[in-house]
């Protein structure tokens, strides 16, 4: 099953052009987990900021570069390349920190700091959807390597990619009864299309068929653009209920240095991210503890850099490697499992053993300690009337 990105190529003007528009910046301002786990990230670490130069990659209306001012830090670069960075100026002296927050328009591929000045830390929300959408990334990796300082930080400084099986019934259920007409012929067809772009939808928890499995982690100190060309993973996953397997379902999570977590799984807070579905053009029914495998690929398009071919591949599970332990109904993965259980007991076993033992050696030195104190006793009690004895022969 072969995927592309959901949008076309746009050149780079219509890209900046596009945010612009204040409906796009009031979807994210509006996206509560995503403002405050930066609000939090960024105020739970003012000792980082405090008397710091911060640089703001594609800073937007500048909301970040005002956390980082209000955090304590000494100068603030929010660096912006579309229009919105004179609204942006407009913004900064509204909150009277236009001391502190410095905004400069254009890419930031094309700019250096005033002064080959260098900052401690860069602040970005860079993320799209499936996490490298739009690929922002590259900008803000850009900005890494020529303009922080060397060990200076990153907000995020980690982001991890994760999949999931899962159903997809509002892809699948209309089909069947469309005003009482089955059409479930179109409704392949219609799926098929859209395994061809990834749909971008909530997915709910009690959706997801299996496990989430770790696509990618990337660490934002040391990952380089030739890393981000292409991403690929094989999985076998043991599905955790009967379903109807009918997708893929892709998220991501990204780490604060504080250790603040934003994460746009189904099980948590709703962000305008959403989840990632890459639809199967026909579903199968799963048994509890099946095993379920695919290969996904994420590969950079070379035409439109900014966005990336999904691919995946559905495996036989009888010819891939399990990961051990593996939750699944096959034989072979039954017997590892109890053998493992049987290890671990015995490793239990021989430490309850172990405990036993040294508890009678403490017993043994608890009999020996007092045999000693009552042999002193005795000796104590002998010399005690001899000395009475001789006293009293001295009387006399």
């Amino acid at each position: 099953m072969n995927g592309v990105d959901m949008a076309a190529d746009t050149p780079k003007e219509d890209y900046f052009k596009s945010y612009e528009d204040l409906e796009v910046h009031h979807l994210m301002l509006n996206d509560h987990p995503r403002t405050e786990a930066y609000r939090h990230a960024i105020s739970a670490n003012k000792a980082m900021f405090k008397d710091k130069v911060v640089i703001d990659v594609g800073a937007g209306t500048g909301i970040l570069s005002v956390f980082c001012a209000l955090a304590g830090a000494k100068k603030v670069y929010a660096i912006e390349a579309s229009n919105l960075a004179e609204l942006m100026k407009e913004v900064i002296k509204e909150n009277k920190l236009s001391d502190k927050v410095e905004v400069i328009q254009g890419r930031v591929e094309d700019i250096e700091l005033p002064n080959g000045d260098k900052a401690d830390v860069l602040v970005s929300e860079w993320m799209g959807f499936y996490l490298l959408h739009e690929g922002m990334l590259d900008s803000v990796l850009n900005a890494r390597d020529r303009l922080l300082k060397p060990g200076g930080s990153m907000f995020p400084d980690k982001a991890d990619l994760w999949a999931a099986p899962c159903c997809l019934p509002s892809l699948y259920d209309f089909w069947e009864d469309v005003h009482g007409v089955s059409m479930q012929c179109v409704g392949k067809a219609w799926r098929r299309k859209k395994g061809n772009s990834p749909e971008v939808m909530t997915i709910d928890p009690e959706d997801l068929l299996g496990a989430g499995n770790l696509v990618a982690s990337i660490n934002l100190a040391t990952v380089c653009m030739a890393d981000l060309e292409k991403m690929s993973v094989k999985h076998v996953v043991a599905a955790n209920s009967a379903g109807r397997y009918q997708g893929v379902c892709v998220w991501f999570t990204v780490r604060f240095p504080s250790g603040l977590v934003l994460s746009t799984a189904p099980s948590a807070p709703a962000t305008h991210w959403k989840q990632t579905a890459i639809v199967l053009p026909e579903e199968r029914t799963v048994e509890e503890a099946e095993p379920l495998a695919w290969e996904l690929t994420l590969a950079r398009d070379p035409e439109a850099t900014r966005h990336y071919n999904i691919e995946l591949v559905l495996l036989d599970p009888e010819e891939e490697k399990h990961p051990t332990p593996c939750s699944c109904h096959m034989t072979k993965c039954i017997v590892i499992r109890k053998f493992m259980e049987q290890q671990e007991d015995a490793e239990d076993e021989d430490f309850d053993e172990e405990e036993g033992e040294d508890d009678d050696e403490m017993e043994d030195d608890d009999e020996e300690y007092e045999s000693d104190v009552e042999m002193n006793s005795e000796k104590q009690d002998l010399n005690d009337t001899k000395k009475t004895k001789e006293n009293g022969a001295g009387g006399h």
